[in-house]
């Protein structure tokens, strides 16, 4: 089919790299404006750009896509569908019509779960054991379409929210060719989406990277595995900010002393264990902020830490 694609992030890359293997014609991308990122906040380009211009792609960023220059460049790509996958926009009614095919797109959740902007991350968040993928065809709703096809895909016990993230980008891009192939029978049968089961994935705001050592060390295990592609997620020690990169559940019994949440209760060069509201957690991997991620062994190198020492905020 002959489609104009529109993406920003990696996620979104996945699948351009699939319709340029696959006998899809991609005509024209649309992705974000460029803009700063990083600690230098140096203005960078979007992985999706990246990837329409190393395959000589025409391009447009625009700002608002309600612009009526837009429409009249958009005019000049006969396209049969739009293809959208995290683009990071609404899309206008005008667009989501402009072609005969509509607009399809590629959602990291089983709908009706996650409508929204972060279903990767508050799946894993809220301990969900499956997610998926979901071809949708467009509407003007957040992410109310019918469903066209979907696939699931387990979460696994020790699953991260950069490993989570690989696997559904490549599950959606398998899953926007299989659908593309066959998409005039996937519209025919079609499926609204149940209003039960309906929940929303609030895009994620960096204070909830903080940690609360008051909840259980199952809950701050899932924020320290799901936020490792930011916002890192992060505690108070002392005067400084620590960033938690990696940590497991401490199976150990717990002493008949129960300290406050928050307490250090013992460390050696495999791990520094922390008192939960419920538990305990051992931390492997952490970060002055603005230093290097580090083992617990190389931190504690150039770190004094001790036994009784209080992590997060007085």
């Amino acid at each position: 089919m002959r489609l104009i694609f529109a993406g920003t992030p990696d996620f979104s890359a996945a699948s351009l790299e699939a319709l340029l293997s696959s006998d899809h014609q991609v005509l024209a991308v649309l992705t974000q404006p460029d803009r700063p990122a990083g600690r230098g906040q140096k203005v960078q380009e979007s992985p999706v750009k990246q990837c329409a211009r190393a395959a000589q792609l025409p391009l447009l960023q625009p700002h608002s896509l309600n612009d009526p220059d837009l429409m009249a460049s958009l005019a000049k790509w006969p396209a049969e569908v739009w293809v959208v996958v995290a683009y990071g926009k609404i899309l206008p009614p005008a667009l989501l019509t402009l072609a005969p095919f509509g607009a399809v797109n590629v959602h990291a959740s089983l709908l009706p779960r996650w409508r929204g902007a972060a279903p990767i991350q508050r799946a894993l968040l809220a301990g969900d054991r499956e997610t998926g993928i979901s071809l949708m065809q467009m509407e003007a709703g957040l992410d109310t379409g019918p469903i066209l096809l979907q696939h699931s895909c387990p979460i696994e016990s020790r699953e991260t929210g950069r490993s989570l993230h690989d696997r559904l980008a490549k599950l959606g891009a398998d899953t926007l060719i299989e659908g593309l192939d066959q998409l005039e029978y996937l519209q025919r049968h079609a499926r609204p989406q149940p209003i039960p089961g309906v929940t929303y994935a609030d895009k994620i705001r960096k204070e909830e990277a903080e940690i609360r050592w008051e909840s259980s060390a199952t809950e701050i295990d899932r924020k320290i595995r799901t936020f490792v592609t930011g916002p890192v997620a992060r505690t108070w020690s002392g005067a400084g900010m620590l960033h938690l990169w990696e940590a497991e559940i401490e199976e150990k019994p717990l002493s008949s002393v129960k300290d406050q949440p928050g307490t250090l209760c013992h460390l050696d060069h495999s791990g520094i264990t922390v008192v939960c509201g419920e538990g305990r957690l051992r931390v492997t991997r952490l970060q002055r902020a603005g230093g290097k991620i580090l083992s617990v062994r190389e931190f504690l190198r150039g770190n004094a830490m001790e036994v009784g020492q209080k992590w997060g905020k007085a």
